[in-house]
């Protein structure tokens, strides 16, 4: 593909991504509501048609990832094979670890929704639902670290090749950064409350900015960086 061709692949990919990921969150956080293991199982079981969406959404964002992964480095290569490698590399993983999840999300919706000679018992039914239902958070955010390592090297291409506006760059390069150093501070449970969801809002404004830009602009045809 030409690099216009792979700017507004991204450029759509970008929104999709943004719409299925924010999509597939509220329907899968409303599907768990309730205090403690039993009153989760029990909404999931009510709001199965809901549980099984957000699995499909999570499908299509890990393609997604993939898509990107592939246009940004054709994109960027030309400033630095190596790092567009390495952050193809990272935006792989984050697709990758997002397909790992499927079948952790699928485990809760059975457990949920099992009855008659499948189910298990009681106490075994506890203690499987209580790991599967903390297991997302740890995966969603693993696989949002890997997203973000990669997505601070393409912005880096982006701002050195002068790729895309350079404040457009710049915005992705800081926004990216925060969302590295704090998604791990999350993690072990460091950084925690709204300042959590707050990081990610300048993400947002670049992503959807830039994914704009590469649909009706482009990007432009910076010479070669790199000595091959």
């Amino acid at each position: 593909m030409t690099r216009r061709t792979n700017a507004r692949v991204a450029g759509f990919a970008f929104l999709i991504y943004i719409a299925v990921a924010l999509t597939g969150m509220v329907l899968s956080s409303g599907s768990m509501t309730g205090e403690g293991t039993a009153a989760k199982l029990a909404s999931i079981a009510q709001h199965a048609f809901d549980m099984r969406v957000a699995i499909v959404l999570e499908l299509l964002g890990s393609f997604c990832a993939l898509v990107l992964a592939v246009t940004l480095y054709a994109i960027t290569r030309d400033q630095d094979p190596d790092l567009a490698m390495l952050a193809l590399t990272f935006r792989v993983a984050e697709g990758m670890i997002g397909a790992v999840s499927l079948p952790r999300m699928a485990g809760r919706l059975w457990l949920a929704t099992a009855s008659g000679t499948d189910a298990p018992d009681a106490a075994s039914a506890s203690a499987l639902a209580a790991f599967l239902l903390k297991l997302p958070s740890w995966s969603t955010n693993i696989g949002a670290t890997f997203f973000a390592v990669g997505s601070t090297l393409f912005a880096y291409l982006l701002l050195r090749g002068r790729i895309v506006p350079v404040a457009l760059a710049w915005l992705g390069v800081l926004s990216s950064i925060l969302v590295m150093v704090c998604l791990p501070l999350e993690l072990v449970e460091i950084l925690r409350g709204p300042i959590a969801q707050l990081i990610w809002f300048p993400m947002l404004a670049f992503e959807v900015t830039l994914a704009l830009w590469l649909i009706i602009k482009g990007v432009k045809g910076a010479a070669p960086q790199a000595t091959r």
